[in-house]
């Protein structure tokens, strides 16, 4: 069983072809999973429509706008397949593609994204992009080209282990390298866009910029905070006690701070400023040995146990 998941978002002249062309590609063993993520268009009304006819059609719809990462985790857990694509809705990503896709997971990947390639979108949305992408690629060590890609194949046990929240869904191909998966590129063929209009915006591409420094502090600090804000509260405790040792010696062998009074108040705000980031971080230790339930491993695979046990 294959499970497409196709979140959207006021797509309502694209979602009938779109469900024509997935038709001719897959004609048996498939679910289309729609996520109606609040659309104020008659795109609820055209997947109505389908689904009456076609019960391999299956439609979560919100009550108002969540986002793309709430959209997809939604038909994360009612998808039955072995194998989940997802692929956006504006016809941009082909569905002719998948099969590629997937020959190539069959290659013992666990994920597999599509590469927009050549990609077709203006200039205003590839060069934010770009800039998303070698950063990202730089901090977690996978190199991916077009990691916002809709279009991704993947083995069930990615959507199993790795959460989604936020806007966290364009990094997943880094989640999923984090916790052990095989994840890999491939190049697909792209289409502009016949119609709508893009959702990506300036508020989208700073959003990229802050998901990317929590994706890089869950990765190395989720699990133990006091070694991010410890090792800081540390270093500025020092270079403050440091100071103070000095201005001490000054006040000891001449009776006098000789004038240095900024020098003083500078060592004392970076103790106060360490010892804050010191106790930030074991809050955080708290917290997390709290209320942490994600497992801190990722099992491929099991030999000879049982169920009973």
């Amino acid at each position: 069983m294959i499970s497409i998941v196709i979140p959207l978002f006021n797509e309502e002249l694209s979602l009938q072809l779109l469900y024509e062309r997935i038709c001719s590609v897959f004609k048996e063993d498939v679910e289309l999973i729609f996520i109606d993520d609040g659309s104020t268009d008659g795109s609820l009304q055209v997947l109505e429509k389908i689904s009456s006819r076609d019960n391999r059609v299956k439609i979560i719809s919100f009550r108002r706008n969540f986002g793309k990462s709430a959209a997809l985790s939604a038909g994360f857990k009612k998808a039955c397949g072995d194998i989940i694509v997802t692929m956006d809705a504006d016809l941009q990503d082909q569905p002719e593609e998948v099969l590629k896709l997937i020959d190539k997971l069959q290659e013992g990947y666990d994920l597999v994204i599509g590469w927009k390639y050549p990609r077709l979108d203006p200039i205003t949305k590839k060069f934010p992009s770009k800039v998303i992408n070698s950063l990202t690629s730089f901090f977690t060590g996978l190199k991916i080209h077009d990691m916002n890609s809709g279009l991704k194949v993947m083995r069930k046990e990615v959507v199993e282990e790795v959460p989604l929240y936020g806007e966290l869904h364009r990094y997943m191909p880094h989640l999923a390298h984090m916790k052990g998966f095989k994840v890999t590129e491939m190049k697909v063929k792209h289409m502009e866009r016949k119609f709508g209009k893009s959702k990506f915006g300036a508020k989208r591409f700073l959003s990229g910029i802050f998901d990317l420094l929590t994706i890089i502090f869950l990765g190395k600090f989720g699990k133990k905070p006091l070694h991010f804000f410890g090792l800081f509260g540390l270093i500025l405790f020092l270079i403050g006690f440091c100071i103070n040792i000095y201005i001490a010696y000054l006040r000891f062998k001449y009776s006098s701070i000789l004038g240095r009074l900024p020098l003083l108040l500078l060592g004392i705000l970076n103790m106060i400023i360490g010892i804050q980031f010191i106790s930030m971080g074991l809050i955080g230790e708290l917290l997390t040995s709290f209320y942490v339930k994600e497992k801190e491993y990722s099992i491929k695979r099991e030999i000879n146990f049982k169920d009973s046990q």
